[in-house]
């Protein structure tokens, strides 16, 4: 008689069903994330997932009821990567407002506080989905409101923090996705003047430094 106890999807002990190769709840969030990037919302199903990674489709299901499961899990990782990390840059210390500023812009350049892509592919996720839309509307209400304190720990006003917090954060937007071809040397070199338009203060000769070669870091390592 067989005494081996059977392992139900619950328990913390077993393994996925995936044949001879080994994914993770991760793995299936990552793709899926790709996927979406790169081809969009529609395309993101459970045979094209499983495909892309050599593995059976059965295996989706040891970590996800239904496709609307992972699209709701594609949407947490994304609160918890952009939304959470502009918030995060917005309320870190620092000693002036443009300082204020450099640690929201280190979201342009390090995509690992911010990503992009992701962002303007949940965008696009939202022309086509209502709930989507409103996600995304509470998320954008969220990081302004994280700048509109930023600004006001400074001594702005309510209204100029306000006017500044939606100047900085469309401008960035419509930046994005305009996707210059800009040289980085050619962005960098606009930095000082973005602080001062963003904030009306001229910024110091070490922050601009500091925030230069933080940029050049990142972007060198995207480049490689």
């Amino acid at each position: 008689m067989n005494t081996k106890p059977i392992l139900h999807r619950d328990d913390p002990k077993a393994a996925p069903l995936v044949g001879n190769i080994k994914v993770t709840r991760d793995d299936w969030l990552n793709v899926a994330m790709d996927v979406l990037i790169s081809d969009g919302v529609d395309q993101i199903k459970v045979l094209n997932l499983a495909e892309r990674m050599a593995v059976s489709r059965s295996s989706f299901y040891w970590y996800f009821k239904s496709r609307q499961e992972l699209l709701d899990a594609l949407l947490a990782r994304w609160q918890a990567t952009n939304t959470a990390g502009l918030i995060r840059q917005a309320e870190a210390a620092a000693p002036t407002i443009t300082a204020a500023v450099c640690n929201v812009h280190r979201c342009v350049v390090n995509t690992a506080l911010f990503d992009t892509a992701l962002d303007f592919a949940v965008r696009d996720w939202a022309r086509k989905s209502g709930k989507v839309r409103r996600i995304l509307d509470q998320s954008d209400a969220k990081r302004l409101k994280a700048l509109h304190a930023m600004f006001a720990r400074y001594g702005y006003s309510e209204i100029e923090a306000e006017t500044r917090a939606r100047v900085l954060y469309y401008m960035q937007i419509g930046y994005d996705l305009a996707q210059l071809n800009e040289p980085m040397e050619t962005r960098i070199s606009m930095v000082p003047h973005y602080l001062y338009v963003f904030t009306g203060v001229e910024p110091k000769p070490q922050e601009v430094e500091e925030f230069s070669a933080y940029s050049q870091h990142h972007w060198a390592g995207a480049e490689t």
